[in-house]
């Protein structure tokens, strides 16, 4: 054998040298890394979150919104209708200030100027419940601080107490609000006013 053949052999690397080992930090940064597919569904259901939170806050704004418009359309007319209610306690003074009597035998001109007045207020009356305006007729009824307005008591037995007995001035409400309550005398007195028909079911069971 030749000496360069020998040196050639000494200086030639083995094929079965080992393969590098994973050191712990390798393992670590695998460890470490997130995995793909959960992090697509976190960002998945966050978006779900987003997208129901936006749709809900729509609705309500739609909601919102046709209530504004709805109370736009019923209340814009209140403060003229507030102004005609002058009119129209001035129309119910004039049928007032004839007397029964003077109307049951007019005749000629004057039995017409009362028709027309007569006239007058239901054609005003009927105008303002177009646009959502209603009067209210509280006689005979139980007395609603809400609607009505009480100005004096009237001592009367016969009639359950706190019925409205006399009005003194016509109230007028517009949608759900009271535009102008009722002014009204309660009867005071009497007996007491049934609520809720309890009154009547006590009596039922008495029997």
């Amino acid at each position: 054998m030749k000496p360069n053949d020998t040196e050639n052999q000494n200086m030639t690397p083995p094929n079965d040298a080992p393969e590098a080992a994973n050191t712990p930090a390798d393992e670590t940064a695998s460890q470490a890394a997130p995995d793909p597919i959960a992090v697509l569904e976190a960002e998945k259901a966050d978006l779900k979150d987003k997208f129901l939170r936006l749709m809900a806050d729509m609705e309500n704004l739609r909601r919102r919104t046709e209530r504004e418009v709805a109370d736009a359309r019923t209340y814009a007319v209140a403060n003229f209708a507030r102004d005609m209610l002058n009119v129209a306690d001035n129309v119910r003074r004039a049928i007032e200030s004839v007397p029964d009597e003077a109307r049951g035998t007019a005749e000629g001109a004057f039995k017409g100027l009362i028709d027309g007045i007569d006239l007058t207020e239901r054609d005003l009356l009927k105008t303002l419940e177009r646009h959502g305006v209603k009067k209210l007729e509280p006689e005979g009824q139980k007395f609603d601080p809400n609607i009505h307005q009480a100005m004096f008591e009237v001592p009367n037995p016969d009639v359950p107490n706190g019925t409205v007995v006399q009005v003194v001035q016509s109230g007028y409400v517009i949608g759900d609000r009271v535009l102008r309550p009722a002014l009204v005398g309660v009867a005071k007195g009497g007996p007491k006013a049934a609520q809720n028909g309890a009154d009547a079911d006590n009596s039922s069971a008495a029997s």
